[in-house]
């Protein structure tokens, strides 16, 4: 049952409370909301960086772990994310107190871009970082964009803006949104221009099959209306399918020669990329930036097609990508202790930790590369993708892989087997192992590592707390110990 919509005149004092708040478009909306005068509090099961450091800062107060009391007082709604189901006892408490409730993008949508023209950058892979480089782009031409997006925009320092400008941007996930309903996030958003990085197969606690996956994005397509954009990568069987039938205006964008906005030249050094665009055939833009990794490029040409349409001029877009500085947990350089850099990813599919280890090849080209891979996420931890992400951390020098998370929660004849994704790897001519947690990572690898390595730490959860664990560790032995 919907909350009804809070006027500006009574919101302020009146208390929204948020189940499961630490995931990243949770912890967005719950700042959104507090900046609209809510009182915000929000609980989780586990509270982790960076969400729990943004809403600490922020003095939003993250309760642990779940229960029937946190909802006393009674607030004005609760949003209820995605990841919770019947039987979490705050929202059974929700459900027999008859407290009025939403799902987040229902929230979005009814309190946040009403009146706005809508930019959704949606796609199985790319959508936090290209979303963060167009909000980028029309802040540096002083657009003033509001905002959302799954992830720490670092130019921001946060992961929304709530500003007077005409656009919102917002992250278009395909992920459902709630347990009662079951439909795509960004199907509630109503779109006037849309970016599509990519159609696959993904999530496959909620899609059949990828045919199920492409329908969903098919919805979010016709959608568009006529006057509206949609910016679509080229290489793509399946974005091809996507697009094929929408009524609006579609520029493709990527590397082939018939690309509407084509990108070529392309060139990576150690501190930097760079590129050309042509538009059209004719030479448009010359651009680079700090980030690595051919996917980066791509997300950074989409993000500047649907920022010249909307007025920004092609300094600008140069300026703010020469400026870009990521996002947190993409490609994340944690530390680096004794000649050894520890990098932290966002990684929930093997295509994106294909992606991620490729560009990490780019940019240490001479380093010896470590995947140290968490089976978290509800794709990874299922069979389907067992060839695939062996293929992906086949990538490393040196794969680890840790026993998957929270196992009971996947029926065993779909579960991912671990042993079998060390045996795939082993038979492609790579070092790789499984080891129990991140404790016992750690105590194995720490010795093992030398001056020059790359760790790249794939997960999309806490991890057991490894990102500050290995640093510590290499601190704390001589340096005698890290040398080739």
């Amino acid at each position: 049952m919907p909350a009804m919509n809070a006027s500006p005149d009574n919101r302020t004092g009146k208390r929204v409370h948020l189940i499961g708040i630490c995931g990243t478009a949770m912890a967005s909306l719950a700042a959104l909301l507090q900046e609209r005068g809510y009182e915000v509090t929000g609980s989780d099961a586990a509270a982790y960086p960076p969400m729990s450091d943004f809403l600490r800062n922020r003095g939003i107060k993250i309760m642990e772990p779940y229960s029937a009391a946190n909802l006393h007082p009674k607030p004005e709604f609760v949003v209820v994310g995605n990841a919770i189901s019947r039987g979490n006892v705050e929202l059974e408490e929700v459900l027999n107190s008859r407290i009025p409730m939403r799902s987040l993008p229902q929230t979005l949508h009814e309190d946040f871009l009403a009146g706005k023209e809508k930019l959704v950058v949606a796609g199985t892979h790319g959508k936090t970082t290209t979303t963060s480089m167009l909000a980028w782009m029309l802040e540096t031409a002083q657009a003033q964009p509001s905002f959302l997006v799954g992830g720490i925009a670092e130019n921001f320092g946060s992961s929304f803006a709530l500003n007077p400008g005409a656009i919102f941007v917002v992250e278009g996930d395909e992920y459902d949104s709630a347990f009662f309903d079951k439909g795509p996030k960004f199907l509630h958003y109503f779109p006037d221009a849309v970016i599509l990085t990519s159609v696959e197969f993904d999530h496959a606690d909620i899609y059949r099959d990828l045919d199920a996956v492409k329908t969903a994005f098919k919805r979010l397509v016709n959608l568009v209306p006529q006057r509206g954009r949609i910016i679509a990568y080229d290489a793509n069987v399946n974005v091809d399918e996507c697009v094929a039938r929408a009524f609006c205006q579609v520029e493709r964008y990527g590397f082939s020669a018939g690309a509407y906005w084509r990108i070529v030249d392309l060139k990576f050094a150690p501190e930097k990329t760079s590129w050309r665009i042509l538009k059209q055939g004719e030479p448009w833009a010359e651009l680079e930036f700090s980030l690595a990794g051919e996917y980066n490029v791509l997300n950074a040409t989409a993000a500047a097609a649907l920022a010249y349409s909307y007025g920004v001029k092609v300094p600008d877009i140069a300026k703010a990508l020469a400026t870009f500085k990521s996002v947190k947990r993409r490609l994340e350089v944690k530390a680096q202790v004794n000649g050894i850099t520890i990098i932290d990813d966002f990684a929930h599919h093997p295509t994106a930790i294909s992606e991620t280890l490729k560009a990490l090849r780019t940019r240490y080209s001479n380093s010896r590369l470590w995947a140290i891979c968490e089976p978290r996420s509800n794709t990874l931890r299922r069979k389907v993708f067992e060839k695939e992400l062996a293929e992906s951390l086949a990538i490393a020098d040196e794969a680890i892989i840790t026993s998957i998370f929270k196992p009971e929660a996947i029926a065993e004849n779909e579960r991912l087997t671990t042993a079998a994704v060390v045996s795939l790897i082993k038979a492609q001519g790579r070092n790789a192992r499984e080891l129990r947690d991140a404790d016992a990572i750690v105590d194995t690898i720490a010795p093992e590592l030398r001056s020059g390595d790359v760790v790249a730490i794939l997960s999309n959860g806490g991890f057991g707390n490894i990102y500050e664990k290995l640093p510590q560790s290499l601190q704390s032995m001589p340096k005698a110990e890290h040398r080739a």
